[in-house]
């Protein structure tokens, strides 16, 4: 995706990116490729598909959310910092916070974020469920990125979800899914949306759900991963 066609594909996303946002993400696709040579951040450095593949598909979450009207937004399992670190740049009112299990990744985005001077904006070192028990119902949109099966992610995540908030995955295709209405039941969550579109250009699918939190997280969620693995919701 050549920056024109980037630019004009955000468009129709209600997206308008001023000259330092441009810059930022120019200079965070660069730090990528440098990094990317000494540590496993990403297998697509091509810049046109970086843009395309990382850059777009992060922001494609405004499908089904106004991010403008957010305050508080978490990724998980972010790596190289998709969706969260794009979404900060490009929607500079958020207070994010990205979290990974690999400190190296973590180490990368810092260099990142200072080198792109952005404020309001922390990276925790962290598995999701062990993050998830101690740090409860505080952010209002919580977000990750093919990271694991549907019924699994809603478990690692929704406990930080604030109520109402909204818990929303960036998705391939869904055919190999395994069903998550009992992890919906069992966590409190209604399936609001599920919004289907393909990658402009090279036209692979996307699906992205945008999950509800309707109260307040029995205490026993999330399982430790031992657990979960040994009996997914």
């Amino acid at each position: 995706m050549k920056i024109d066609n980037f630019i004009g594909e955000l468009k129709k996303l209600n997206i308008v990116l001023n000259e330092i946002q441009l810059n930022q993400l120019e200079k965070y696709y660069e730090l990528l490729v440098e990094y990317n040579k000494v540590m496993n951040l990403t297998g697509i450095t091509e810049k046109e598909e970086v843009y395309l593949k990382h850059f777009y598909d992060s922001l494609s979450i405004c499908n089904v959310i106004n991010l403008n009207n957010v305050e508080s937004l978490c990724d998980i399992g972010t790596g190289a910092g998709f969706p969260g670190l794009v979404l900060k740049i490009v929607f500079p009112n958020l207070k994010v916070t990205l979290i990974d299990s690999l400190n190296k990744r973590i180490n990368f985005l810092n260099i990142v974020i200072d080198n792109l001077g952005l404020k309001n904006i922390n990276t925790i070192h962290a598995r999701a469920e062990e993050y998830g028990i101690k740090n409860r119902e505080i952010y209002d949109i919580v977000t990750c990125r093919a990271v694991a099966q549907t019924n699994v992610l809603l478990e690692y995540c929704v406990p930080i979800v604030k109520t109402t908030g909204y818990f929303i995955p960036l998705k391939g295709k869904m055919d190999n899914e395994k069903d998550f209405n009992h992890a919906m039941k069992e966590l409190d969550v209604i399936l609001e949306e599920r919004y289907e579109f393909l990658l402009p250009i090279e036209n692979s699918n996307r699906t992205i759900l945008k999950f509800k939190k309707l109260k307040s997280t029995n205490k026993k969620y999330p399982r430790s991963n031992k657990d979960i693995k040994n009996k997914e919701l």
